[in-house]
């Protein structure tokens, strides 16, 4: 099951633009052999280390899975990206 946070936090998207969501993460997470199940889990481990030390904006938080080229480009490979908006940074060891 696919968390939405979109549905929590933003805008509500058209029934077509969901879809066409969907239909681009099963695809990525096929073609990089990852579960959205552990797509899920690993967003759930970034939020929980990063919170540690920033106040973040979960409701515009942004991390996905994609596809780019390797560092040679001769081949495109997976890559996990990930916007994370930041609202504060906590006691930074100053």
């Amino acid at each position: 099951m696919l968390l939405d946070l979109s549905r929590l936090f933003g805008k509500p998207k058209s029934s077509k633009d969901v879809a066409k969501e969907r239909l681009k993460l099963v695809l990525i997470h096929d073609r990089a052999n990852v579960s959205p199940q552990f797509l899920e889990m690993v967003k759930g481990e970034i939020i929980k280390v990063i919170s540690h030390y920033m106040e973040i904006d979960e409701g515009e938080l942004d991390i996905r899975l994609t596809r780019t080229k390797s560092e040679e480009g001769d081949r495109v490979v997976p890559a996990l990206v990930a916007n994370i908006p930041i609202k504060n940074v906590k006691n930074s060891g100053r």
